[in-house]
């Protein structure tokens, strides 16, 4: 006669059974990894100044939009997001749809950048950038695409150079920073810019990746880690995790005086939207921006809310501007499956309906 405990205890000793087999088969994949490829798409670099450099796609179609886009990153992560790997990558997506495509890599700060500023950033490097392009395919506009940061630059720069710019894209870029909606907004309005760059001179890229995970702590350490767990006697899986974890933890240091800045002037006054942002003596003035506008925000974005980019819209002078979102996260809107059927096509074909 068999008890019921008996019964439990067997139940018990097969899901241990299979859950020790998954762990180990999980090892095996792990140390059977010596590293993940990443940013496989080919490219070639064309310019390089301090610790930024230029690359230029190699297109894979003839016809190609005669207006080149230039793709502007933040600086606090790495831009290999955009083509983290070769079946979930928006750079493959653009240039499957015949878009000419650049992007800026912003390289790593050293110590002896601390003083690098956002006017040398967006005056200096961006500019410089754009004014090559130009050159190079003999435009006097191009096509910018600005992403999370990177779309605050490239917003800033639309409005201090419209003359270059024929088509603005913002992808989960912040604008207006006095929303409730973002806990980071929140907290950066009490922070001491001026005691951490005066202190530490550059902002570790350590210190800036443990704020975002505190940012949502279960969902990005604890429900994350035991999700993979489950997951680990599958390869393919573990590979595309360790990618996720590689550029998660790959963090350039932040130069002290661009910090201080894009925190005192955006998180903590708001001047972008105020019209009180200087950039080199000149007042950004976003109604100077009229050139077409494409707005892509993520709905379930906790770094850069909507509340954070939608506004964009109301406070440029463009009759010529649309919005596009996904049901995603901020991570998400590169790498979920759900935007990355659309998302590439979406924009390709906002580009090339105004290229001519």
């Amino acid at each position: 006669m068999t008890l019921p405990y008996d019964k439990e205890m067997a139940t018990t000793m097969r899901e241990f059974e299979k859950l020790n087999e998954k762990f180990f088969k999980g090892l095996e994949n792990m140390m059977g990894i010596q590293d993940v490829a990443v940013a496989t798409t080919p490219k070639e670099e064309i310019f390089s100044r301090d610790r930024m450099k230029l690359y230029h796609y190699l297109p894979i179609r003839e016809d190609r939009t005669r207006t080149p886009l230039m793709i502007t990153y933040a600086l606090v992560n790495r831009q290999y997001m955009m083509d983290l790997q070769s079946d979930r990558s928006l750079i493959q997506k653009l240039l499957e749809e015949g878009v000419e495509t650049y992007i800026i890599d912003w390289g790593y700060a050293r110590p002896m950048d601390r003083y690098t500023t956002i006017e040398d950033y967006i005056d200096g490097y961006m500019d410089t950038c754009v004014d090559l392009i130009r050159k190079r395919h003999g435009v006097d506009k191009i096509s910018l695409m600005g992403v999370c940061q990177g779309g605050t630059f490239s917003t800033i720069y639309t409005a201090l150079y419209p003359e270059k710019v024929k088509n603005l894209v913002a992808m989960v870029a912040p604008v207006d920073f006095h929303t409730e909606d973002g806990l980071l907004n929140i907290w950066a309005r009490t922070m001491d810019a001026d005691k951490m760059v005066d202190t530490l001179g550059n902002i570790p890229g350590d210190f800036m990746n443990l704020g975002f995970l505190m940012l949502k702590p279960f969902q990005l350490v604890l429900d994350k880690y035991v999700g993979f767990m489950d997951s680990m006697d599958k390869k393919p899986i573990v590979e595309n995790f360790l990618r996720m974890e590689k550029w998660i933890f790959d963090s350039p240091d932040q130069t002290g005086e661009a910090f201080r800045k894009f925190i005192k002037d955006l998180y903590q006054d708001n001047k972008l939207v105020k019209g009180e942002m200087e950039i080199g003596g000149r007042k950004v003035n976003l109604r100077a921006i009229s050139v077409p506008v494409m707005n892509i925000y993520a709905e379930q974005d906790h770094l850069v809310p909507p509340a954070c980019s939608i506004p964009l819209m109301d406070h440029i002078s463009s009759k010529d501007k649309q919005m596009l979102s996904f049901p995603v996260g901020h991570i998400g809107m590169y790498v979920s499956s759900k935007s990355q059927r659309k998302l590439g096509p979406s924009i390709a074909q906002f580009l090339k309906e105004r290229d001519q």
